[in-house]
């Protein structure tokens, strides 16, 4: 073989070979023709099955990344509970991640992927009755906010629906979660109420006692609580008003469930409201890799394309927490662009304490 030849052969094999690392730097994943993706099992909130079921996701993690995710639904405050059996989790709390870690418990690395704020879900005509007594505020057309410390009040003097201009609905005024025990909304929800009886202050370890009586009273109201916010939402779109005037969730349910369901949401979005609380507080879906293997899941999350199917199809806002997302894009009526005011979680040892007492009730 001449040497022009042998030239001509070593400089073809090394463009390949220079592809396949820039392939590699770039993000661009594993190579196509790389052995079967490593099956990696976990745990993740009810809320992000959507995320990660979504057909276009799952290409992505295998042929970028050559990643499969084999996983089952859990509470946030479940799941940090749980002995290495696992290669990941993906709560929706940072409380929930630093309760894990404080449990001494096996961690490679953690990172906060995705952002939801806590919203209130209702109906118009909830709605409209709670504007008239100056409980709800429509700012400017575009969505409802909800000032807490005015409705947390009406729930303490015990309001009936029929108070307020509702003699159609049973009962008293007020709100349902989940279990805050075991799911991240409600313990979430669990925080902000507390922080309004506070004073609007976020709790620590001096004052949660102080507030402790009134949010176990609040949560005592409620009866049974369920353990998933995915479960919750279901029943509030099934039952309706008569059953679920007000629930708490996740900002992301509504878009998710609107993309996924376009013949059902143009059939009920006329009277489905979304409240934001005043303040209300941020849910940070974190991935903790408990495994050196799932590593390259948090790296495969963090891809561009990832974050923008993330936002656009299952409402998760990306980027730096805050920020400005395009609401546009997604065609739902009654979201901000931006959420600004924001009552930040007690220390995990505060919540520790607060779950302790509401165990109790």
């Amino acid at each position: 073989m001449n040497k022009r030849k042998i030239l001509g052969i070593a400089l073809f094999g090394g463009i390949v070979m220079l592809g396949v690392a820039w392939n590699l730097f770039t993000g661009g994943g594993s190579p196509s023709f790389q052995a079967k993706p490593a099956v990696l099992k976990g745990l993740v909130g009810s809320e992000k099955v959507g995320l990660l079921e979504d057909e276009e996701v799952r290409k992505i993690l295998g042929k970028r990344y050559g990643i499969s995710l084999d996983f089952n639904k859990a509470g946030s405050l479940e799941m940090v509970a749980e002995e290495g059996k696992y290669d990941f989790l993906f709560p929706s709390s940072q409380v929930a991640v630093e309760l894990y870690k404080a449990g001494g418990k096996p961690l490679v690395k953690d990172a906060v992927l995705f952002n939801s704020p806590i919203v209130v879900y209702s109906w118009d005509v909830v709605v409209s009755a709670l504007e008239s007594v100056g409980v709800v505020r429509n700012v400017g057309g575009s969505f409802y906010s909800i000032d807490m410390g005015k409705f947390v009040q009406l729930v303490a003097e015990r309001k009936k629906w029929r108070d307020i201009g509702l003699p159609g609905l049973y009962g008293h005024v007020g709100a349902v979660s989940t279990d805050p025990l075991k799911s991240n909304s409600g313990n979430q929800f669990a925080a902000l109420l507390a922080g309004i009886l506070n004073g609007g202050e976020v709790v620590d370890e001096q004052s949660v006692g102080k507030v402790i009586p009134r949010v176990r009273e609040f949560f005592s109201r409620l009866g049974y609580m369920e353990h998933s916010s995915g479960v919750l939402f279901e029943q509030y779109l099934r039952m309706g008003v008569g059953s679920h005037p007000m629930i708490v969730g996740y900002e992301n349910q509504i878009v998710e469930f609107a993309l996924l369901n376009r013949e059902v949401w143009e059939g009920v979005k006329k009277r489905l409201r979304i409240l934001y609380p005043v303040p209300t507080v941020w849910s940070s879906h974190t991935v903790i890799a408990v495994s050196a293997k799932a590593q390259g899941l948090i790296r495969a999350l963090e891809d561009r394309e990832v974050q923008r199917i993330a936002w656009e199809r299952h409402g998760f806002r990306t980027g730096i927490i805050g920020g400005k997302n395009d609401v546009r894009v997604l065609g739902i009526v009654g979201m901000p662009e931006r959420i600004e005011q924001v009552l930040p979680m007690p220390s995990p040892r505060v919540m520790e304490t607060l779950m302790g007492a509401l165990g109790g009730r």
